[in-house]
């Protein structure tokens, strides 16, 4: 076999219709803005009522916010971990209503690990709940809260739940 056998070029046509151009429609008129004329007429004996500002009443400063306790956020690495697990006792009330649920406490535990306040965040009023789930954080010890192994004291939120035994 010759080089020339070897080599076959196929050469194939083929037919391309030829493209067509869609005309697009105009984009729509941008919307015209008027403006004033100079040559409008004003009339010159035209005057303004003086404005009287002392008949205005002073205004009120708004309400001060809401009073909450106020929190002081405290930065730590480690939060204050409880020395031994919270056991609130249950108040007789709720027992016989058959109240169950969970308060929300708001703590500050100092860098000795003491509960020092002690407020409810969100609780079930009327129940005695709320006064036993605090009763039970202010008897409760901590671990305190590290901040670059350092002792720091801290505000947290402990929910405290309370649960009947069937």
């Amino acid at each position: 076999m010759t080089l020339e056998e070897q080599a076959q070029i196929i050469i194939e046509q083929i037919d391309i219709p030829q493209t067509q151009q869609i005309n697009r429609p105009p984009p729509p008129a941008r919307p015209s803005i008027p403006i004033e004329s100079e040559s409008e007429d004003i009339s010159e004996d035209l005057t303004m009522d003086e404005l009287d500002l002392e008949s205005f009443e002073a205004w009120d400063a708004p309400p001060p916010p809401p009073s909450g306790p106020q929190v002081k956020f405290i930065p730590y690495d480690d939060p204050p971990v409880p020395k031994t697990p919270i056991r609130p006792e249950y108040p007789e009330i709720a027992q016989e209503a058959g109240i169950e649920g969970t308060v929300y406490v708001q703590a500050f535990i100092d860098k000795r690990g003491k509960v020092k306040e002690v407020s409810v965040v969100k609780g079930i009023p009327n129940t005695g709940l709320n006064e036993a789930a605090m009763e039970a954080i202010r008897k409760t010890r901590f671990r305190p809260a590290k901040q670059r192994e350092r002792a720091v004291g801290v505000y947290i939120s402990i929910p405290v739940h309370f649960k009947l035994k069937n």
